[in-house]
């Protein structure tokens, strides 16, 4: 249902209810995180308390544009992200949306938009729209994300590619693993044994360093989308019918993002996180048509030695200088912008 409507704008509640339009801008979408099986999934098991979806669909005589978007008092208006967002992107028609969504954007002192990789196509069309309709953008840097392009590689290549001392010891813990006669690796694709892999999912995670997850039905729910979608790959390892390890991993375009991973702190003499990556790469490596490993959110040092590449998630302020919330923000974040190049200390 449309909440609100401008001239060239419409917002709609949930992803169920838009138009027939934005159909075609879905179907480009290069990724989960931009398909309406990730947006509803999202809104029924990750919402941040108090805040509200707010699809805005824009329009001019030549495209449309989505732009998914959360709202709360305390946070104003802002990407729709999550801990669990990998990538962002508005989906997007043509670059003159961008001076419509900026019109929009007038009514809020800052807009934050942020996970929108940083070889993203349309940043400066989105920089142009949004001077046009007399706001200031402000890029900042938001999170790292390490992959790796395996284009004609099976395992065997990746592996030689990898430093020595991990190529090493992942060849020994596969052999020591592989000799254990108590031991089962299984992937998971569908709905033939997806809850019972979920199931082991779930104890795995809650027996791991994990923090405790800030949506905790989110995880399942998001497997079992996957899974009529085709792209879930759920592989867990167990000992002896414990499971041990578990990951979840998502396959499609030619990327496998690995989402959550998670090992039984018990059974850590095993190395069970090594080994159910390897067991995983291997897998995915072998039987399907991939050119890159994705490793997700984040610096985490164990990541730079499964993948040697890293790019940069960005964000992006939209500030109106019109009003003294726009003006406090673009001063506090150019401040700190002028830290950060001199190195200069926080002030208390």
């Amino acid at each position: 249902m449309c909440g609100t409507r401008s001239a060239d704008c419409a917002v709609f509640r949930s992803a169920d209810d838009l138009p027939d339009t934005v159909a075609p801008l879905f179907a480009s979408a290069g990724s989960i995180f931009s398909t309406q099986a990730w947006w509803r999934t999202v809104g029924s098991h990750a919402m941040p308390e108090g805040a509200e979806a707010r699809f805005l669909v824009c329009r001019t005589a030549e495209a449309t544009g989505l732009f998914p978007l959360l709202f709360s008092r305390g946070d104003g208006l802002r990407a729709f992200t999550t801990p669990y967002t990998c990538e962002y992107a508005p989906l997007i028609g043509g670059p003159a949306v961008f001076e419509t969504f900026g019109r929009y954007c007038r009514g809020h002192g800052v807009v934050r938009l942020d996970a929108i990789p940083g070889e993203w196509p349309h940043w400066d069309a989105l920089a142009r729209g949004l001077r046009a309709a007399g706001l200031v953008p402000r890029r900042f840097d938001h999170f790292g994300n390490w992959y790796e392009d395996v284009s004609g590689l099976g395992w065997a290549g990746y592996l030689s590619a990898r430093p020595g001392a991990l190529r090493e010891t992942i060849r020994r813990r596969l052999r020591r693993a592989e000799q254990r006669v108590d031991a089962r690796f299984s992937v998971v694709t569908g709905s033939e044994g997806l809850e019972q892999a979920i199931a082991s999912f779930e104890t795995v995670y809650a027996s791991s360093w994990k923090e405790p997850e800030p949506f905790p039905a989110f995880n399942a729910a998001l497997m079992r989308a996957a899974a009529g979608l085709g792209i879930l790959r759920l592989g867990v390892w167990s000992i002896a019918d414990t499971a041990v390890a578990a990951q979840f991993w998502i396959v499609e375009h030619g990327r496998a993002t690995v989402l959550k991973l998670a090992h039984d702190e018990t059974h850590k003499a095993l190395s069970p996180g090594t080994v159910l990556t390897a067991l995983m790469l291997r897998h995915i490596l072998d039987h399907e048509a991939i050119r890159e490993i994705d490793f997700g959110r984040g610096d985490d040092p164990y990541k730079q030695g499964w993948a040697s590449q890293r790019r940069q998630r960005e964000g992006v302020l939209i500030v109106n200088p019109r009003g003294i919330v726009g003006l406090v923000a673009l001063a506090r974040h150019d401040l700190g912008q002028l830290r950060r190049r001199l190195r200069l200390p926080k002030l208390a």
